[in-house]
């Protein structure tokens, strides 16, 4: 049955790592939505990779939303040619926000910011607060080391292999749109931590 997705969600670090890859990767996402005419809702940074997915998706005539709180916007850290940018009081507002927003999720190399970004939407995913997909877009390996430890929850028993399957991973932008699209949901999980 597959999934419909209008908009996509992406979480990323505000800084663009070492070398070019990570921020040449980011702007070819961008370019791939908004090619595809996918809305893209981002955290509203014109530094790091929040800026290189941006200004991709802009160039190729993409709609951009940027959510971010009062506090960065006065940093004047925001990207200034967004197609909308919504400020919001706190990061937890951010979040939210984002969520609602966003028919499907791709989260980037980034630091801890964006890897409380994509746990908490992985999680929800898992506990039925949505059923929208989530990715992971594996640049040069980044996440390995990741996957590493969530085969491990799976291995020990903390995590069913059913919430492991659900998270999408690749390395080429073609195929993890592919994925978004085919998603199916798993069933959520029950009141004790398991699947039903």
């Amino acid at each position: 049955m597959g999934c419909s997705i209008n908009s996509v969600g992406v979480f990323c670090g505000s800084a663009s790592g070492v070398g070019d890859v990570f921020a040449s990767q980011a702007g070819s996402l961008g370019a791939h939505l908004g090619h595809q005419q996918l809305s893209l809702v981002y955290g509203g940074g014109r530094v790091g990779l929040m800026g290189a997915v941006a200004d991709g998706c802009l160039s190729h005539g993409g709609q951009v939303t940027g959510v971010m709180p009062r506090a960065l916007v006065d940093k004047e850290i925001a990207h200034p040619h967004l197609t909308q940018l919504i400020i919001v009081s706190d990061m937890h507002e951010r979040k939210a926000k984002m969520a609602t927003m966003a028919d499907a999720f791709i989260v980037l190399p980034g630091g801890t910011g964006t890897m409380e970004e994509f746990f908490e939407q992985w999680t929800w995913g898992q506990i039925g607060y949505h059923r929208k997909p989530i990715a992971l877009l594996n640049v040069v390996g980044f996440f390995d080391p990741l996957l590493t430890m969530i085969d491990q929850m799976v291995a020990q028993g903390f995590l069913s292999a059913q919430y492991r399957d659900m998270l999408l991973c690749a390395s080429d932008i073609k195929t993890i749109l592919s994925k978004l699209s085919e998603y199916e949901h798993p069933p959520e999980k029950g009141y004790d931590g398991n699947p039903p």
